[in-house]
């Protein structure tokens, strides 16, 4: 097979192409560079691509092939990754124009797992301000488009690891999840994302938004790519104080009977209004997974809600903690969104914060023992509304930017302030030829259970990884 097809292909026939000599490194990152090249007008989904010395690790990875050294899955693999992880001599923006941020001076863990795995860096993706915002609009950068519809948002805060993996330029990215940051972007592009377990992928080296709530994970095409990725960064990191010492499952060798014989849920999410067309793609998914693990049950969680709140005075605690003393000193750096959502955290009393923080293991008890105790995975959609227009969106009108948070964020961020691992899966397209996720929650540490049942549910609702690069839509350019 040809490059351009490869990158078309799973990461996992990739990789099977490059050590069958099918293709080299070399001539596969050359094609993903070229494809982010000629995509950036489209969907402006790279701040800085690295070319040359992708190029260089390309090469030297394709002497150790040639000299029989593989260092596994990932050897001779492009990928790239949200701009808020450490490079050495590499200036992180954070989707910022911030002056004063300095050049890295060590590659972020996460960033160092990938390459002992033989991943190559094409580069740093597109992110909202500061790693804030579910949108992918940037007025700094210019918005990051969504690689269906570049009139629609890509989602934040990591847009550009959902633009890149969905334009086909490459295979799989990591980015960073608060507050449904890897879920959004993935279920805007019908794409697998996932928020692993606190704790579960080291945060050393990544620029957080909030670092109680702060995870690190894949995007990719197919499950089965979520868990190769997976696999190469999960894992105990002494340079993270939040990091777990719990042993790593073969993630890919569990997908075949890691789900078998689960109990499945439907988390009741009655207080958020579903768009019907939302509702119908979830209910016909819920049928599609009883059908293999048997009726779904309908479970509640009062708390919910309440989890949202207590995340929210995390993010807002946590970032203002971080900004305050920028937000001083350059005001004018900031977007009026990014601003007035940080702000506040400047007068939320301490006390507020403690009481969220003295809960939260006693919440995260209930939740495995209530909910998780009568389903082994629970299912809800991953956003209520459709995939807006960037115009729907803006968070930079006027008294705009609360609301479209809210919207986008109602079910996905409580599972931040739990700490528990959820998959975002693709199960449908609406009306506009726009994909629709839902969310697979497990117990803590459960992914392999999640990637295993998400890889047989889009096997049984037909989703093949092709699909997000042929939209139906007629009318899409």
């Amino acid at each position: 097979m040809s490059a351009d097809a490869l990158l078309d292909a799973p990461l996992t026939d990739a990789a099977a192409g490059l050590r069958a000599g099918a293709v080299t490194s070399e001539q596969l990152t050359r094609a993903a560079l070229q494809r982010a090249d000629a995509g950036q007008a489209r969907v402006n989904a790279f701040v800085r691509m690295r070319a040359d010395q992708a190029l260089a690790e390309a090469r030297a990875l394709d002497r150790e092939a040639m000299a029989g050294r593989w260092r596994g899955p990932l050897h001779g693999i492009p990928l790239a990754h949200k701009d808020c992880f450490e490079r050495p001599g590499e200036t992180i923006t954070l989707g910022s124009r911030m002056p004063g941020l300095m050049p890295g001076q060590r590659r972020a863990e996460t960033l160092e797992r990938l390459a002992a795995a033989g991943a190559v860096d094409i580069g740093a993706l597109h992110l909202s301000e500061m790693v804030a915002g579910p949108t992918g609009q940037n007025p700094h950068f210019g918005d990051c488009r969504n690689a269906w519809d570049p009139d629609r948002i890509s989602g934040g805060s990591s847009s550009g690891s959902g633009s890149a993996v969905a334009a086909g330029i490459v295979h799989g990215s990591l980015g960073s999840d608060a507050g449904g940051s890897i879920r959004l972007p993935s279920s805007m592009h019908g794409l697998f994302g996932l928020k692993p377990t606190y704790g579960r992928v080291s945060r050393s080296g990544c620029f957080p938004r909030a670092f109680s709530l702060e995870c690190v994970g894949p995007l990719a095409r197919t499950a089965r790519d979520c868990a190769l990725l997976l696999q190469a960064i999960a894992g105990h990191d002494i340079a993270d104080a939040t990091s777990l010492p719990a042993p790593v499952p073969d993630y890919l060798a569990a997908l075949p009977g890691a789900a078998q014989g689960s109990r499945i849920g439907v988390l009741v999410t009655e207080r958020v209004a579903l768009h019907p067309e939302v509702e119908a793609a979830f209910a016909h998914a819920v049928g599609v997974a009883s059908a293999r693990y048997g009726a779904a049950p309908c479970v509640a969680f009062e708390t919910l809600d309440a989890c949202y709140a207590m995340a929210d005075v995390f993010s807002k605690v946590e970032a203002a903690t971080l900004h305050g003393p920028w937000m001083r000193a350059h005001p004018q750096a900031y977007s009026q969104a990014v601003y007035s959502r940080t702000e506040p955290g400047l007068h939320v009393p301490a006390v507020r914060y403690l009481e969220a923080l003295t809960v939260r293991a006693r919440v995260l008890a209930d939740f495995v023992r209530g909910p998780l105790g009568q389903a082994d995975v629970l299912m809800l959609p991953t956003m209520p509304v459709l995939v807006p227009t960037r115009a729907e969106a803006d968070v930079e009108a006027p008294g705009r930017v609360f609301g479209v948070v809210a919207s986008l964020t109602a079910l996905t961020r409580p599972f931040n302030y739990l700490g528990v691992p959820v998959l975002n899966m693709p199960i449908g397209l609406d009306s506009n030829g726009m994909p629709i996720g839902m969310q697979l929650v497990g117990r803590p540490l459960g992914e392999a259970r999640l990637l295993a049942m998400a890889e047989a549910l889009s096997a049984d609702l037909g989703w093949t990884p092709l699909t997000q690069r042929r939209p139906t839509n007629p009318n899409l350019p």
